[in-house]
């Protein structure tokens, strides 16, 4: 797999769209802005998540690969663009954004759709029966960033936006937080993020455990 980026003359859309929204919220956690100014990437272990942005952007990227110290293979897009570079800064993307990503300037009617390339980029639920409670099945919704400000940011706009609290939790052995969300909170927010997804805008793995679980408890999104 090669490296390219958009062709000549090519330039992505600043309107805004739940595609826009979605690619993002991808940015924000698994993106990488260059301190160069022009230089944008996208790192996955998902072949589909990469194809999905590339497809949300609406420009041709190519996938290369990319391995680890410890050989471990991942997939990435790399590309220039001064004018979507730009874009994404005043919007509150900066380089080097692990620990320093906070609130971004995500128009309230697309907000989750970004909150799904969040969840696709750096989310998570799992479940289990509860030993405590005879044929009580538990599940979380889970969003982890190495920012503290950003899941701030996250867990106020969905207070205000469902109502949902959540709490935040530091992962063992991970220098991350983990913003949670039990059933029924859970719920609300896969409704809200899943709802009227446009096709090829969610990871279809996660979409896929999603279901199966709520289909254990008699739900769907």
């Amino acid at each position: 797999m090669g490296k390219r980026g958009p062709k000549p003359k090519q330039r992505i859309s600043e309107q805004w769209t739940p595609n826009l929204a979605y690619a993002i919220g991808l940015l924000a956690t698994d993106g990488c802005l260059s301190s160069k100014g022009n230089h944008i990437d996208l790192t996955s272990k998902d072949v589909e998540q990469l194809k999905n942005f590339s497809t949300c952007l609406g420009i041709p990227l190519q996938i290369g690969e990319k391995y680890s110290g410890d050989g471990k293979r991942s997939f990435r897009i790399q590309f220039k663009s001064v004018i979507f570079y730009n874009f994404l800064l005043s919007i509150g993307l900066t380089p080097v954004k692990s620990k320093t990503l906070g609130a971004l300037k995500i128009p309230h009617k697309y907000f989750f759709h970004f909150l799904r390339g969040v969840f696709d980029g750096d989310g998570s639920t799992y479940s289990y029966w509860d030993p405590r409670w005879k044929s009580s099945f538990m599940f979380y919704v889970c969003f982890a960033s190495a920012s503290q400000d950003f899941l701030d940011w996250l867990q106020e706009t969905l207070a205000a936006r469902l109502g949902v609290t959540g709490h935040i939790t530091d992962l063992e052995k991970y220098s991350t937080k983990q913003l949670k969300y039990a059933k029924r909170e859970g719920l609300k927010i896969l409704r809200r993020m899943y709802g009227n997804a446009p096709k090829g805008t969610y990871l279809s793995r996660k979409h896929l455990k999603i279901q199966r679980m709520l289909a254990i408890v008699g739900e769907q999104l």
